[in-house]
C-alpha cells in the first residue's frame, strides 16, 4: 500500500542559484486520446515511443472512504485479493505471468480510490490488459474462503508491521482522525480495524466487488511504446464484454467548513527516539483554484533543502534532522496540508513545537516574496516534467484526473494553474488558513520523557484534544 497523494515525492535539483522566467512561453504537453467503452470503462491513451516499455494502469473509484460502520478496511483488504487469482488466473499467478514478461507490477490504496498497475515491455501489453480485464470480469468465481482467510492475515499482518510497531508508523491514520470530524468518510482508519477485518464474510467480499470493481467505476489508462489501433482491439476484445454495475451508493455530504474552528491537539506516547511534529491544516480541495496557492505555500514551507523549514529550523537554528510540507491531494469536501518536522537530539517538543509555529506566524505576519513564489513554482514544474517521462507515473497521473474530475486532459492545464498563482494568493491562503483556529497538531515523544512536566504542559495547553 503506498501513501500515493499523502506522499510528497520531491527530488533535490541541487544548491545552484536558479535564475527563473516567471511564465514560460511553453510547456511540456502530454499527448491524450480518450474514449469509453458502452459499458462505461473510460480510457486514457498516451503514445509516447521514447523507450519500449508501455504502462497499463487500472483505477477504481473506491477507497476506504466508501466503506459502512464495522466494515472498514474493505478497500485495502479487496488490493490484496486481486492478486489471489481470477477464473481463468491461479493464485499469485498474475505477479508471475508479468515477472515473466520482464514487467513489473503492483496497486495501493488510498482515502478515495485503488489503483493496480504493470510496466512491461511494448510487446508484452497483451498480457497486462487480458490479466486485469480478467479479474474485473471473473474474478469471484475463484474467491474461497480460505484465499479470504490467507490475505486477511496478511493484512493482520501488514498493520502489525508497518503501523502498529512501526515508529510513527500510526501518523497517516491518526492525522486523519484528527482533522475529519466523526462521521466525515475520511476519518476513519484506511486499513480498517482487527475487529472489522475478522468480520468480513465472503458474502461481504461478493457485494462489495460488484459494487465498486465494475467498468463504470473505473478507469484505464495505457502509457508509453504502443499502437493505438491494436490497444483499442485489445481493448474492446477483453473488457468490452464485462457489463458495468448496477450502481454504487453516494457518499455522504463531503463538505466541511474552511478551518477546524479550533486548536486540535493529540500527543502519541511512541517507541520513537526523537520527537516529530505533524501540524496539518484544512486546505481546499484538489482542483480548486485555491488548492494551487495552498500547494505553492506547502513548497515554499518545505519542498527541499531551499525551503524555508529546511533552511530555518534544520540549517541555521538545528532543531530539526528534517522538515517537509505536502498536501494530501483530496479532490472532496475538504483537503489537508501537513508540515512534518523531526526535532534533534536533545529538542524537546515543546521546543520544536514553538520553533515551527514562530515559521508559520512569521509567514502570516510578514508574506512571502516574488522569489520564493516563482523558486516553489519552478521545482513543482521540474517534478512534473520530470514524472512525465515515466510511462508509470505518466499513466497514474493521467488516471488520478479521469478518476476524479472525468477529464485526464487536465493534467495539461496544471502548470498553467500555478503559474498564474500570485503573491497576494499564497499571503492571502496563509492569513486566512494558517491561522490558531486552523491548526491540528499530532505530536510524537518517546515514551521515557512524557511523564515530565513539560510534556504534561504540551498535553494540556487549554486546546481542543482529539
Amino acid at each position: 500500500m503506498k501513501r500515493s497523494c499523502c506522499q510528497a515525492k520531491h527530488r533535490e535539483v541541487g544548491t545552484t542559484r536558479l535564475y527563473i522566467t516567471r511564465k514560460p512561453k511553453t510547456f511540456m504537453r502530454i499527448p491524450i486520446d480518450t474514449f469509453r467503452l458502452s459499458n462505461g470503462l473510460l480510457v486514457t491513451f498516451s503514445e509516447d515511443h521514447t523507450a519500449p516499455i508501455v504502462a497499463v494502469n487500472l483505477w477504481y473509484h473506491v477507497g476506504s472512504a466508501n466503506e459502512r460502520t464495522g466494515r472498514t478496511g474493505f478497500a485495502h483488504l479487496f488490493e490484496h485479493m486481486l492478486f489471489q487469482g481470477s477464473e481463468h488466473v491461479e493464485a499469485n499467478e498474475h505477479f508471475e505471468l508479468v515477472q515473466r514478461a520482464g514487467g513489473t507490477l503492483n496497486g495501493s490504496t488510498w482515502l478515495d480510490r485503488t489503483n493496480y498497475f504493470e510496466t512491461v515491455p511494448s510487446n508484452q501489453l497483451a498480457i497486462a490488459l487480458w490479466l486485469e480485464a480478467d479479474r474485473m470480469g471473473a474474478l469471484l468465481p475463484a474467491m474461497t474462503q480460505q484465499k479470504l482467510d490467507t490475505q486477511r492475515d496478511v493484512v493482520s499482518n501488514e498493520r502489525r508491521w508497518s503501523v502498529d510497531n512501526q515508529p510513527y508508523g500510526t501518523w497517516w491514520e491518526k492525522l486523519p482522525a484528527l482533522t475529519y470530524p466523526d462521521p466525515h468518510p475520511f476519518h476513519h482508519s484506511l486499513i480498517g480495524s482487527f475487529e472489522d477485518l475478522n468480520a468480513a464474510s465472503l458474502d461481504d467480499i461478493a457485494h462489495f466487488f460488484a459494487t465498486y470493481y465494475t467498468p463504470d467505476n473505473a478507469v484505464l489508462t495505457i502509457a508509453g511504446d504502443f499502437d493505438p489501433g491494436e490497444a483499442r482491439t485489445l481493448v474492446e476484445s477483453y473488457f468490452g464484454p464485462i457489463p458495468r454495475g448496477k450502481g454504487k451508493p453516494p457518499l455522504p455530504d463531503m463538505s466541511l467548513p474552511p478551518t477546524f474552528g479550533a486548536t486540535l491537539r493529540e500527543v502519541v506516547q511512541d517507541e520513537v527516539s526523537l520527537p516529530r511534529l505533524y501540524l496539518a491544516f484544512r486546505s481546499p480541495a484538489l482542483g480548486t483554484d485555491e488548492y494551487y496557492a495552498a500547494s505553492v505555500t506547502g513548497a515554499i514551507l518545505g519542498m527541499r533543502k531551499g525551503s524555508r523549514l529546511q533552511r530555518t529550523l534544520v540549517r541555521e537554528r538545528e532543531v530539526a534532522t528534517d522538515a517537509t510540507a505536502f498536501t494530501f491531494d483530496l479532490p472532496k469536501g475538504a483537503d489537508i496540508l501537513v508540515v512534518d518536522v523531526t526535532a534533534r537530539p536533545g529538542i524537546t517538543p515543546e521546543r520544536l513545537e514553538a520553533e515551527v509555529v514562530k515559521e508559520i506566524d512569521r509567514m502570516r505576519s510578514d508574506g512571502v516574496t516574488q522569489d520564493e513564489v516563482d523558486r516553489a513554482i519552478a521545482l513543482i514544474g521540474t517534478d512534473f516534467v520530470a514524472s512525465m517521462q515515466l510511462a508509470g507515473e505518466r499513466a497514474d497521473q493521467l488516471s488520478r484526473f479521469a478518476t476524479y474530475f472525468g477529464n485526464p486532459a487536465l493534467i495539461n492545464e496544471q502548470m498553467d494553474r500555478y503559474r498564474s498563482v500570485t503573491v497576494a494568493e499564497v499571503n492571502r491562503f496563509a492569513t486566512t488558513r494558517l491561522a490558531d483556529d486552523n491548526r491540528a497538531f499530532l505530536t510524537y515523544v518517546p515514551r521515557d520523557t512524557t511523564e515530565s512536566s513539560d510534556s504534561a504542559d504540551l498535553a494540556d495547553s487549554g486546546t481542543v484534544t482529539a
